[in-house]
């Protein structure tokens, strides 16, 4: 594992890019969310998979599909972010959380659960938690079977974040957006009665809304119990993907307050409801979901609101100039 360039800011998030062998290169990022210090809140993004295969349209990690990383790979990666901070391997955090979600489908790659099996073990840390986010492709039965287990036996009291991302309460529109095989709303729903427990987190349904997407709380309703599942809205971050294909983001990142009606109605059928803004610096870094500097770096064109972090290049190994 070589680190071959740097970019972001220390008081908010930064991102490396790794190389893992020739042309096998991945992004990895570790952040904070101020005002809260790293001694209460720190979270690691790592990467799953060499490309992702299934190209969501406002996702630019999509594309250039290598195959998967071993379980090796993505422990050296949280290694190496601990060891940034932390070199002894004990992690004050309150809450430290682990997320696999900067590049690929995590079910995609079975090495993932073992990864989760090991991090409890791997560190001194009491806040650790772990959050997966999913797509919920089709054909990935065996690694969501496991992902119960795994959560019950090592994850209990809320110390598992899951996530299914749906982004319209529209299937077809879906398919259109998350363009691979999908599970359908009703085997999301049934999975969520199986995967939640008394004293879990809440069960995440998450909209990186796109402005004129529909959500339907009367659909939503239909399959996903309020007392099981939240509503997270995010912004749809500023990528070239986006760009490409003509999404507006439904929230305003630049806004303090983004109280709309989709979020009045959904509160109003029930769900606790979670506007997500985030640090916007990090989408001048490039750091925030569904970005990915190598895209941008490949693209050469500059994106408002975006990737405009100067990038340290540590050495001269399959980075695009």
């Amino acid at each position: 594992m070589n680190i071959v360039a740097v970019t972001g800011r220390e008081d908010i998030a930064m991102l490396y890019i790794v190389e893992f062998g020739k042309d096998k290169l991945v992004e990895c990022v570790e952040a904070v969310q101020p005002p809260t210090p790293r001694e209460e809140k720190w979270v690691l993004l790592v990467s799953t998979l060499f490309g992702c295969p299934v190209r969501c349209l406002m996702c630019d990690a999509g594309g250039h599909y290598k195959g998967k990383l071993t379980s090796e790979e993505i422990l050296a990666q949280i290694d190496y972010l601990v060891s940034t901070r932390y070199p002894d391997g004990v992690v004050p955090s309150k809450q430290f959380k682990i997320q696999f979600a900067r590049m690929g489908e995590p079910t995609l790659n079975n090495d993932v659960l073992h990864v989760l099996k090991a991090l409890p073990q791997r560190y001194q840390a009491p806040g650790l938690m772990s959050s997966l986010s999913t797509i919920a492709p089709r054909k990935t039965d065996f690694f969501f079977d496991q992902l119960v287990n795994i959560k019950d036996k090592y994850y209990s009291g809320g110390r598992f974040q899951f996530q299914f991302s749906l982004h319209t309460t529209d299937e077809k529109l879906r398919r259109q957006l998350v363009p691979i095989p999908t599970w359908s709303f009703a085997e999301m729903a049934d999975y969520g009665k199986r995967f939640y427990q008394v004293g879990d987190r809440k069960i995440t349904l998450n909209f990186a809304l796109a402005e004129g997407t529909p959500v339907d709380p009367k659909i939503l309703l239909r399959h996903f119990d309020p007392a099981k599942f939240l509503i997270k809205i995010t912004p749809l971050n500023p990528t070239h993907q986006a760009q490409k294909h003509g999404l507006a983001s439904h929230i305003d990142p630049m806004l303090s307050i983004n109280k709309s009606q989709v979020v009045t109605s959904l509160q109003e059928a029930g769900y606790q409801v979670i506007v997500s803004i985030g640090e916007r610096e990090e989408n001048l870094i490039g750091s925030n979901c569904g970005q990915y500097v190598l895209r941008h770096l490949e693209a050469q064109t500059s994106l408002e609101r975006g990737y405009t972090y100067p990038i340290r290049q540590l050495a001269q190994r399959g980075i695009p100039n």
